[in-house]
């Protein structure tokens, strides 16, 4: 079901079953969450009513959860020891919550795109790992410390690890049987296919089963009862009344106590941190790949911590843990996270003591399987396939969590992200390549796209190591902003010591207005006619061998074309002469990474030679200057095997469809001797390809022996060393380029026993 589908009866459906799965889990976190903050329990039941129905109606996200959240636990403990009054606490919550929606409203949430991806899937394993450590306690009915409590050193004086430890002295055999029961049954909910496609939502099996079993346990007695800390414990009102007084309202007589406002400016820092966190974190576990809008969601936060400061609740962030719970459930959209928060006002109005009767291995049961899906294998061996800077952080992200607490580890996770960017920008802040001009070597040096201080020292000792008399480009085309000190230092290399190291510095990609630098090209990046005259054919034949290594990396010389255009509009001086096949898979100057006004560029289907042909090359190596001259055949010739095809396999073909191509095919066939025709015929599909592409290779070599036969102005030239005729095969698969020289390729082409005379117009 896609996000159009949203708006039907079974969107509904599906959504109002996702509410009821995360209310169920929801009510004992927000009790535990209440519970570890030292606040009335009451106070958390309020927060994810607020969470689920104010922020639900308000935020933009269609997955995410608000309510009480574990990582703020320790802020909001402490702040309330720090104050001396829950009341007055409240207060600094909705000064909070007021300072959220200002933050908000001024669209700071576009901090959340800077946050390392490795960071966000960290802190969901993280939270994965959590849950299953901190819910196997409860599976088995060790209940000393709160549904909700996510922090490695817990109240209770265990830590995370020790408490597991604890339970082989204290496994509660009801909570035991259920717990274990409903994992068994969550496991084989999801490998039977009836099952897992079945519109009725596993948790709510689990519960409704767990309930039924602790009734029929109850009356056996003993060991056997649950109750207590093994079951929720919602606050009981004797009436609806009695619920409203469960309200507080905050201590506005602590306006001007100076305490109160630090404690809102860290509770708006801390809760906004952690909802933009969590956000990220729900885009990335969405199905259906939504955005959703940060600054909305900062200003619904704090409207929600507002009223809850007004109510009497604790602060109210997005929470993965609710969301992840919500996502696996099947939700669609935020009515999922309303009916929640919805379900949990009934549930503490009218229904508290059959809320009750909940058993809390049912629920654990539920989480611990929650995490299972959170902290898969496969997410950490996906992080490490991706390397070390990603791999790291997460992993340090993961383990910081777990061994402190949500917001602590996850500023570690950030922090340790952080220090792998500036090491990577300390040891590789630029990057340098040397471009092998026509001209000569060319330093490029590719800035980075923020050059702080931090990069000058490395900047600085990479102009110092240009050579002397060599040339330097600083290309600062994808860079958005330049330190003032660098640009001193550019400036200062420019005007003083470039010039008296004899280097030119060449600049590219500068603002005028912002950098105080004009773009200027120093170097020559097109044939002048100063550099065709210092070529020698050798020469030329490697600058089309290091264009091609520069073709097949990716990797092309920073040419300027405007600047080309018009240098090479009053006159041109190509290098070599070309002739290739008009395939639209071959062109010369994409191949060779050359630049406008380098070659003399001669096409044709199956790049065969004619008198016209010919005029053209005499006329480029003679008149034009050209030093080389390259036959380029290529791989999975259409030409090639189209003449091929005629020749084995369809003998007359020509006369009735493309008839003046017959004049290629008549050329092309002189490549084909007996032998070779007779193993065509034979050959598999694979086998035939190869031989059509030897075919090819066999054409270069006779196109090469006829020019040479039939030219004399161009076997004189190539006789003085004037010009090189070489020949070539390109393979359309891996862009590499054969070269091969026509030595060789006359002596392959005699031994063949083959005369090519001209053939055609």
């Amino acid at each position: 079901m896609n996000h159009r589908d949203s708006t039907g009866a079974a969107a509904w459906v599906r959504d109002g079953m996702a509410g009821l799965v995360v209310f169920l889990v929801a009510l004992p976190l927000c009790l535990g969450v209440a519970g570890a903050s030292d606040a009335p329990y009451f106070s958390g039941i309020l927060a994810g009513i607020i969470g689920g129905i104010v922020i639900g109606l308000l935020s933009g996200s269609q997955t995410s959860v608000s309510g009480p959240a574990a990582g703020l636990t320790a802020v909001v403990s402490s702040q309330i020891a720090n104050l001396g009054a829950f009341e007055t606490f409240l207060l600094a919550v909705f000064i909070g919550g007021i300072l959220q929606a200002i933050l908000g409203i001024a669209k700071v949430g576009f901090l959340s795109a800077f946050f390392p991806s490795s960071v966000i899937k960290g802190l969901l394993a993280a939270i994965g790992v959590i849950l299953i450590l901190k819910q196997i306690p409860h599976v088995v009915g060790h209940d000393s410390d709160p549904e909700g409590e996510m922090s490695f050193r817990q109240p209770d004086h265990e830590t995370t690890f020790s408490e597991i430890g604890q339970i082989l002295n204290d496994i509660q055999p009801a909570a035991a049987l259920i717990g274990l029961a409903s994992i068994a049954l969550l496991v084989l909910w999801d490998r039977v296919t009836f099952l897992k496609t079945s519109r009725v939502p596993s948790p709510l099996v689990i519960v409704l089963l767990g309930v039924v079993t602790n009734e029929f346990l109850a009356r056996l007695g003993g060991q056997w009862m649950l109750e207590g800390s093994h079951l929720v414990q919602v606050p009981v009102a004797g009436s609806l009344t009695g619920v409203v007084d469960f309200l507080r309202l905050p201590d506005f007589s602590q306006w001007n106590n100076p305490a109160v406002h630090k404690a809102a400016v860290t509770i708006a820092i801390v809760a906004s941190l952690e909802t933009l966190l969590n956000l990220e974190a729900a885009d990335k576990l969405d199905p259906l790949h939504r955005q959703s809008p940060s600054s909305r969601e900062l200003l619904a936060q704090g409207i929600g911590n507002s009223i809850a400061g007004l109510t009497g609740g604790i602060p109210v962030t997005s929470v993965i843990v609710r969301t992840s719970v919500n996502i696996n459930a099947g939700a669609l959209s935020k009515r999922s996270t309303i009916i929640h928060g919805m379900l949990l006002l009934t549930s503490v109005t009218l229904f508290p003591v059959w809320i009750n009767r909940i058993p809390l291995a049912s629920l654990a049961a539920i989480l611990l399987m929650t995490g299972f899906k959170l902290a898969s294998p496969k997410v950490i061996k996906e992080m490490w396939s991706e390397g070390k800077y990603q791999f790291l952080p997460f992993i340090t992200t993961v383990v910081a969590i777990v061994l402190t607490d949500l917001l602590v580890g996850i500023l570690i996770g950030l922090c340790i992200s952080l220090a792998f960017v500036l090491r990577s920008n300390l040891r590789r802040p630029l990057k340098r390549v040397l471009e092998k001009h026509i001209s000569g070597d060319v330093m490029r040096i590719e800035l980075a796209n923020q050059v702080s201080f931090f990069n000058k020292p490395a900047l600085e000792r990479a102009l110092l190591e240009v050579p002397r008399g060599g040339n330097v480009l600083l290309d600062a085309r994808n860079t958005v902003y330049i330190d003032p000190d660098v640009l001193h230092l550019i400036n200062d290399f420019k005007d003083h010591v470039a010039p008296s190291h004899g280097v030119q510095v060449s600049l590219l990609g500068f603002n005028s207005r912002k950098h105080k630098l004009e773009d200027r090209i120093l170097y020559v990046d097109y044939c002048s006619r100063d550099l065709q005259d210092q070529m020698t054919p050798e020469k030329v034949l490697q600058v089309f061998r290091d264009g091609n290594e520069r073709f097949r990396a990716g990797i092309s010389l920073t040419r300027i074309i405007g600047r080309q255009m018009n240098a090479t509009a009053p006159a041109q001086h190509p290098i070599a002469v070309v002739l290739s096949c008009i395939d639209s898979r071959t062109p010369a100057e994409l191949v060779f990474d050359l630049g406008l006004g380098d070659i003399f560029s001669i096409r044709i289907a199956g790049n065969v030679v004619s008198r016209k042909v010919l005029g053209s090359m005499e006329y480029g190596c003679s008149a034009g200057g050209a030093k080389l001259l390259l036959v380029m055949g290529h791989t999975r010739c259409g030409a090639i095997t189209e003449s091929v095809n005629r020749l084995v396999s369809r003998p007359g073909a020509g006369d009735t469809s493309c008839p003046h191509l017959q004049y290629i095919v008549n050329d092309v066939q002189q490549a084909i001797d007996a032998r070779t025709e007779e193993l065509i015929r034979q050959a598999s599909p694979s086998e035939r390809e190869r031989y059509i592409n030897e075919v090819a290779r066999k054409n270069v070599m006779l196109v090469m022996l006829s020019i040479r036969q039939e030219s004399s102005l161009l076997r004189d030239l190539e006789n003085q060393g004037r010009i090189a005729i070489c020949g070539a095969m390109y393979d359309v698969s891996t862009g590499h380029v054969e070269f091969f020289s026509t030595v060789d390729a006359e002596a392959d082409t005699i031994r063949s026993g083959i005369s090519f005379p001209l053939a055609g117009p």
